[in-house]
């Protein structure tokens, strides 16, 4: 089954009223020939044609092959020695086209984890070129906060739209949503760079229910009880289970940095607690315990799929007890969709969950790697810090949110499609894992989020070597001690039917 292609311009995308305004501006400044600004405006943009599609078909037997002659360099650059030690030059990229990559040996590779899950939509999607479009007619991507862009503004407006199930021609419900002050309501938008930082200013949010941000700061309604912290524990109840981001404070959160976190606990100014995965009982218990004495749960935050710990999916079952839980001890909850938003119908995974968290952390899929672009969608009884508290002082790049918009708009045409698509995929791999039980134990994730499950570290390692000399970009998660031993695989949401059969097909080849 084909994708939908929509074929749209920057006056379809964002407006008449809006792109006539940059095309007066352009005509000011006389800075483009007469005419060519109302062209780039007015100018439709096939997303993705049909006749781009087959030619990513017709290049699945290409994988692995050298198409080009090697580009032989001796250029290492100057990395760090972690970075140095990991990396594999000869499929660093020299171009790109779909889920493919050129490497720099020349060969095409499947870019089976979409570039560590930046490239929702594979390389070059035609689509983007509508981000050229806007460059030419110099919209500026540069802006601060207190410049937001008309792009950056009706993008933070289809994303509540989107978060809250509306239609984005639904004006008057849009209003509705963003006046209220209902809990568990998404209805605030915070534009950052990276999902660390997004992560973190949920956590100060939180925070800030126990400590005042400066002098100025009334009472907080928690002040002088111990905030603890829900993330997910690891199999053996340590705090490897999780993954928000790489700031020093959420770094704690999942085992790093132990003699700074066994200070910071000792001292009292918070506690990070994991709770066992998909384990109501120990939700429970838990959240009761530290709902007594000095304590107060100050946020549960998580993942729906843990792409770092194995891709386990955590279940509805579980997350709507420990969501009721959260309610009825008024503890936030901060669902991390880094990795999961733009790979399922509707943008968020956590709506197939039927959730309603009180934070949820986007980025990555969104803006399809062109930029780094995430956001904190959060309710208004979070709303509880000033701009410089929670921010950074960019993060609300116009081009950046053209990005979202592209890629919001294909996925709203072909949500079901790929969801197909996934569907079937994950069907051929477990046909793969019933005629291997013995090799591949488990097949976990959701859609096109994949972790399959050997018995060893050793097996999992070899079985991601065997990928990688075929040309398919996939990675084994042997970093965390007691991770279940896991290939990852996340190809792009614009990979067709055939594209993740044959991908199904080598894998049951190689198992």
């Amino acid at each position: 089954m084909a994708y939908i292609s929509p074929k749209l311009s920057l006056s379809d995308l964002l407006g008449k009223a809006y792109t006539d305004a940059v095309v007066a501006a352009n005509e000011a400044l006389s800075l483009l020939p007469p005419g060519e600004a109302r062209r780039l405006a007015d100018e439709k943009i096939d997303f993705y044609p049909l006749s781009l599609q087959e030619k990513a078909d017709s290049l699945l037997s290409e994988i692995g092959k050298q198409i080009v002659p090697p580009f032989e360099n001796g250029e290492d650059g100057a990395p760090t020695d972690s970075f140095r030690k990991a990396m594999h030059k000869s499929s660093a990229p020299v171009a790109g086209f779909g889920p493919y990559r050129v490497g720099e040996d020349g060969r095409l590779y499947l870019i089976g984890k979409s570039e560590h899950y930046h490239a929702s939509l594979g390389h070059r999607f035609p689509g983007y070129r509508l981000i050229d479009a806007a460059r030419a007619l110099g919209v500026p991507n540069a802006t601060h906060n207190n410049t937001r862009g008309y792009v950056t503004r009706l993008l933070e407006k289809r994303l509540i739209q989107s978060a809250n199930g509306l239609s984005w021609s639904d004006e008057a419900g849009f209003r509705s949503l963003v006046s209220s002050r209902e809990e568990h309501l998404l209805n605030r938008v915070i534009n950052l760079e990276t999902g660390s930082l997004a992560v973190e200013a949920g956590v100060k949010m939180m925070l800030a229910r126990f400590y005042r941000l400066d002098p100025t700061y009334p009472a907080p309604p928690y002040e002088g009880k111990i905030p603890v912290f829900f993330v997910m524990a690891d199999r053996e109840g340590g705090r490897a289970g999780n993954y928000h981001g790489t700031t020093v404070l959420t770094q704690t959160f999942r085992g790093l940095w132990p003699g700074f976190a066994a200070g910071i606990e000792k001292a009292g100014l918070y506690r990070v607690v994991p709770v066992g995965i998909n384990d109501e009982r120990d939700f429970e218990e838990k959240i009761r315990l530290y709902n007594e004495g000095p304590y107060k749960t100050a946020g549960f935050l998580h993942e729906l799929v843990l792409m770092n710990y194995g891709a386990i999916r955590l279940t509805e079952e579980f997350l709507r007890k420990a969501y009721a839980l959260c309610r009825e001890t008024d503890t936030p909850t901060l669902v991390d969709e880094i990795q999961s938003c733009m790979w399922y119908d509707g943008f968020f995974l956590f709506r197939h969950y039927g959730l309603r968290p009180d934070f949820a952390v986007i980025g990555k899929g969104f803006p399809g790697g062109e930029y780094p672009a995430s956001k904190i969608l959060a309710a208004a009884p979070m709303d509880n810090l000033n701009q410089f508290g929670a921010l950074v002082t960019n993060g609300q790049e116009e081009l950046a949110s053209l990005a979202y918009l592209i890629t919001m708009t294909y996925m709203k045409e072909n949500g079901k499609r790929v969801e197909r698509a996934a569907s079937l995929f994950r069907e051929a791999l477990e046909e793969a894992r019933k005629a291997h039980p013995d090799t591949l134990l488990r097949v976990e994730g959701a859609g096109h989020l994949v972790g399959l499950h050997f018995a060893d570290v050793g097996k999992a390692a070899a079985f991601a070597g065997k990928l990688n000399e075929r040309a398919v970009d996939a990675s084994a998660q042997l970093y965390k001690a007691d991770c279940p031993p896991a290939v990852l695989l996340k190809p792009p949401v614009t990979s067709s039917e055939k594209a993740l059969e044959t991908l199904a097909l080598l894998i049951a080849d190689l198992l």
